[in-house]
């Protein structure tokens, strides 16, 4: 086994449990992320965009061998999704920044209007009809209920959105993810992702606390840059 190998395999065991390093590290770098998110900051997609590479690999495990023993689908599927999503917002709040002053947050927040959270509710619960099928008719490797797969659903579906609707910089994406980590805290800790079920715990308390911030943040809008300050085009 080469030093790469030996990276990838590498476990720490807590109380008889074994848990990955890249469950550990993947988990540091989303709460990195929600931390740059917090802040408004474009370097929280690029950190969340590795963090999903290793998380992936760890909830992926019927290809990258885990000591769970467990492939968690909508978890693994999700960071699929967060990475394309997250393309999207780093790209959305790159354009924003341009038209704002050196060292100003990327975007400003506001609630998203009436039509758009009605839109993005509807994806919410007809994504959820749809997966949970699409996740039974993959099966999970072995005999799980069929309320396992709704929850699943319930937290793949809603990620994406969360997801999105940060990336459009609404105050909404704060209390999608208080009930996407509502069914996802338990359902990783009775599948034995505990780094990641504690982590989801930690992030609960730092979205009830970025919601604020994020609050506050409407009322005082970033400032623009300068004619002087905005680059020069051809």
């Amino acid at each position: 086994m080469n030093i790469l190998e030996q990276l990838f395999s590498a476990q720490l065991t807590v109380f008889d449990q074994h848990i990955l390093w890249r469950e550990i590290i993947g988990n540091g770098f989303g709460f990195a992320s929600a931390i740059g998110g917090l802040r408004r900051r474009v370097w929280a997609w690029p950190a969340g965009i590795i963090g999903n590479l290793l998380l992936f690999t760890v909830f992926f495990g019927v290809a990258f061998a885990n000591p769970q023993h467990t492939t968690l689908f909508g978890q693994a599927g999700r960071q699929v999704f967060f990475i394309v999503t997250s393309v999207y917002g780093w790209w959305r709040w790159q354009q924003a920044r341009r038209e704002l002053a050196p060292g100003a947050p990327a975007i400003t927040p506001r609630w998203a209007s009436a039509r758009e959270r009605l839109g993005y509710l509807a994806v919410w619960a007809l994504g959820v009809v749809a997966v949970q099928q699409v996740f039974f008719w993959f099966g999970a490797g072995w005999p799980a209920p069929r309320w396992y797969y709704w929850c699943d659903a319930w937290i793949f579906v809603g990620s994406v959105v969360a997801t999105y609707a940060m990336a459009r910089g609404w105050h909404d994406f704060w209390l999608a993810w208080l009930a996407v980590d509502a069914v996802g805290v338990p359902l990783l800790i009775k599948s034995h992702f505990y780094p990641s079920a504690v982590l989801y715990l930690v992030y609960g308390g730092l979205v009830l606390y970025g919601f604020t911030v994020w609050l506050r943040s409407a009322d005082r809008p970033a400032p623009r840059r300068t004619p002087l300050e905005r680059p020069a085009t051809a």
